[in-house]
């Protein structure tokens, strides 16, 4: 975590309490250059890895996460229909 003018920003790692992964880590920042938040970069030397990695405000991971989780329960609510023998 580093704190820049008193706001707080997390790594994935750091926020998630586990290694993210390049999917994942382009897609939350994709979202995070769309909607302009501001990033800072950390280095970090951990689990192998040593390089530079961004880090977003708490405000925005909840908002992510939390958005990505209502949508995920919203779309699987409805399962697909199982293949059956109608004749259509």
């Amino acid at each position: 975590m580093q704190t820049v003018n008193k706001v707080e920003y997390y790594s994935l790692y750091e926020y998630l309490g586990k290694a993210a992964g390049k999917e994942l880590g382009r897609e939350v920042n994709v979202a995070s250059s769309r909607t302009k938040q501001p990033i800072v970069k950390q280095y970090v030397e951990q689990g192998g890895y040593k390089g530079e990695v961004f880090c977003y405000t708490k405000r925005f991971l909840d908002d992510y996460f939390y958005t990505i989780e209502n949508w995920k329960h919203r779309y699987h609510k409805y399962p697909e229909p199982e293949d059956d023998d109608l004749p259509f």
